[in-house]
């Protein structure tokens, strides 16, 4: 078995268990002498007498068989089902179904040859191991039906007690299933019968071999094989019976196997050691903050909403290092693809689609801050004034040295009324979308696509992001994940961390291994991560995200985001320590969520209530409760504009009174043709962002009538 662990108060708990047989193995100690007994009685009566090969008894199977061609009743010792037992397991864990079935039918064989190298394996092992090495190695290895390997396992599974504790009949039961496993497993009702002759038979033997007194014989004879007697013990294995508010994160878990280096030196490699089990996987889930974040999105975002087919996700990583607490989201978990109906998927929204995710979701607004990051990193300040109008630009005004040139044009919308010009900390806080497209008129597109990548930002569907001008407004579908780490990274002025979802791992010979080790490194510089913080703050203080700021006392940076048609909602935000992805929206379809009312709420004001409550938590426990920001560099501060701004799409009037403002003289330039409504500003000389030029004259060029 694979044990899967979270922390709790500091301390390990288990979550889930995974294993591709279950299979405990135990110590001669702690098997009781009824099941030896009936192994040998049973199975072998001269176990302890012959080499490892029962002559008589080959003798009269093969008079028996000869006319077959085979060799296939009473001729096999319990060193021999041992040998055989080892070929079987061999062959389920070779690499790919048509190995395992080759394999798998060569083990039982039941030809001369395969039947002599058996024995000769059987007298070579019991040269080398000690009677009681091999009975052991036998009951721990034996198949007891379904996926239940070992004596300690079929204990459990079928009398929910341990093989030390197992009584006459209850181990003549067991031992009588490893003859035929499938017909005599004892969770099917219509194997009792046989199992019960069986057992019946071994219970008669051992009484004649001395192993149980008349009156231990009597009583086994008289147990019943029933509902009465027996316990069945569903096996807890795999993601779908794991602690139910840790599933998608036990399936994330699962499906980071592949990438784990301490299991092997190949993915394939790394699964067939997963696959033989006894790994302990300690986690870096924080169960006091999953389980808010859970019981949050659950209460919030109906998952048997019938409006839409609404999804939700919350993702917190810790700030500086990349340590998954939470992962959740409303749905419930369900990968068997048996009575899951709308409620339930197997689909993990936090993540990416080659660890069990989907294609992602447009991130909408929370993705403005890559722009807000590129403008600073191009020696822009967050006091320098923009155009925030709404409007359509033509696309190969843009720059893109990775992706252009764009054509066609781009018409855009703001959620709001604001227009005209505006501090970029303005637009920041209020979110406008026109101030964005201005501030990435005079970037490169393909620039801004890079400090998003530097960040860890990519698509969920594992293709490159892209860079056309609409992704300013955050087109590219990212997981929850990606942005709480790309914020992370931000908070923790500019050390972006690659996230991590395992500390360490024990293997089966109690060895500590590595779990995934911190991948931090320097990506955006200090000054410019502490500028953006500071007007991300704003947007919780006074702006977009006031309704998700718990006003406890810990300052706050962060970012809402809204699609077209309020398809998909976003709220992502961080202190110092943690950093927190809200996604609500539309799984499958485009149902505008603000006009949708759930238990008397918006649908896209869910978000808020999500983070809100599970940011609570987080802030609840002294060591993740945030610190005061840094102050930001006077010198980002400082910059309040020493370029030409933009004013295009602006009247001439409105653009001349800017214009002066920067202290600059406006003359006209003329009218060209152009998409942009007549008599408006279409461009300027010198053109926007560069620098105030000496004799402070500027020429505006407007759309023909």
């Amino acid at each position: 078995q694979n044990r899967i662990f979270a922390s709790q108060d500091g301390a390990a708990i288990q979550i889930a268990t995974m294993y591709s047989q279950n299979r405990e193995e135990v110590a001669w100690e702690q098997v009781s002498d009824f099941v030896k007994d009936a192994a040998v009685s049973g199975e072998d009566r001269r176990f302890y007498e012959h080499g490892g090969v029962d002559i008589p008894g080959i003798a009269r199977a093969a008079l028996k068989n000869i006319a077959g061609g085979s060799i296939s009743e009473g001729a096999s010792t319990i060193t021999q089902q041992y040998v055989k037992n080892t070929f079987i397991q061999e062959a389920l864990e070779a690499p790919t179904p048509e190995e395992v079935e080759e394999l798998y039918y060569a083990a039982i064989d039941d030809s001369f040859d395969r039947k002599v190298k058996e024995m000769k394996l059987a007298i070579s092992l019991e040269k080398r191991h000690s009677k009681n090495e091999i009975l052991l190695a036998y009951l721990n290895i034996a198949s007891f039906g379904g996926t239940t390997y070992g004596i300690e396992s079929a204990s459990q599974r079928y009398y929910g007690v341990s093989a030390k504790e197992l009584t006459a009949a209850q181990a003549a039961s067991l031992v009588a299933i490893v003859q035929a496993p499938s017909a005599m497993r004892l969770d099917y009702s219509e194997n009792l019968a046989r199992n019960k002759e069986r057992r019946d038979v071994i219970l008669g033997q051992m009484h004649r071999d001395n192993k149980l007194t008349d009156a231990e014989f009597a009583e086994a004879l008289a147990t019943p094989l029933d509902s009465s007697t027996l316990t069945l013990t569903e096996p807890s294995n795999g993601c779908i019976v794991a602690n139910d508010h840790t599933r998608f994160f036990c399936d994330y878990i699962r499906n980071l196997v592949k990438d784990l280096k301490s299991l092997g030196g190949d993915a394939a490699e790394r699964e067939a050691s997963f696959k033989h089990g006894g790994y302990d996987i300690y986690t870096t889930l924080d169960m006091g903050v999953q389980t808010v974040a859970q019981d949050a999105n659950w209460q919030y975002a109906d998952k048997h909403a019938t409006a839409l087919q609404l999804g939700s996700a919350t993702v917190t990583v810790e700030v500086g290092t990349g340590r998954i607490l939470a992962m959740a989201q409303n749905k419930d978990f369900n990968n068997t693809g048996v009575g899951a109906g709308p409620s339930a998927t197997a689909v993990n929204f936090s993540t990416d689609r080659a660890y069990g995710g989907s294609s992602g979701f447009q991130p909408g607004s929370t993705y403005k801050v890559f722009t807000l990051l590129n403008w600073l990193q191009n020696g822009h300040g967050i006091n320098e004034r923009v155009n925030g109008s709404a409007r359509t630009e033509p696309q190969p005004r843009f720059t893109d040295s990775c992706g252009g040139p764009w054509l066609g044009r781009f018409p855009f919308k703001n959620d709001d009324s604001s227009r005209g010009q505006m501090s970029v900390a303005t637009a920041t806080q209020k979110s406008v979308n026109g101030a964005f497209v201005s501030m990435a008129l005079r970037l490169d597109l393909c620039s801004i696509k890079r400090t998003a990548e530097s960040l860890g930002v990519h698509r969920a569907d594992g293709d490159p992001l892209i860079s056309a001008p609409a992704t300013v407004l955050g087109t590219n579908e990212v997981a929850p994940l990606t942005m709480a780490a790309a914020y992370a990274g931000i908070a923790a002025g500019g050390v972006y961390c690659v996230p991590i979802a395992i500390d360490r791992i024990v293997g089966p010979d109690g060895e500590r291994l590595n779990g995934q080790l911190r991948d931090c490194s320097k990506v955006v510089d200090t000054d410019v991560a502490n500028a953006a913080a500071f007007a991300m703050s704003q947007v919780m203080t006074a702006g977009t995200g006031r309704a998700s700021n718990p006003n406890n006392g810990v300052e706050y940076i962060g970012k809402t985001g809204t699609t077209d048609n309020s398809a998909h909602t976003w709220m992502v935000g961080a202190t110092t320590r943690a950093a927190t992805a809200v996604w609500v929206g539309n799984i499958s379809g485009g149902v505008a969520l603000r006009s949708v009312i759930l238990n008397g709420t918006k649908a896209s004001e869910l978000r808020h209530s999500i983070f809100r409550t599970t940011v609570t938590a987080i802030d609840s426990d002294p060591a993740l409760r945030g610190e005061q920001f840094p102050e930001p560099s006077p010198k980002i501060l400082g910059r309040s504009g020493s370029e030409i701004p933009d004013v295009s799409a602006e009247t001439v009037v409105t653009a001349s009174a800017i214009l002066r403002g920067f202290g600059l003289t406006v003359r006209p330039g003329g009218s060209v043709v152009s998409d942009m409504a007549p008599g408006t500003v279409v461009s300027t000389s010198p053109a926007p962002g560069t620098p105030l030029p000496p004799d402070k004259m500027v020429t505006i060029y407007t759309a023909a009538q």
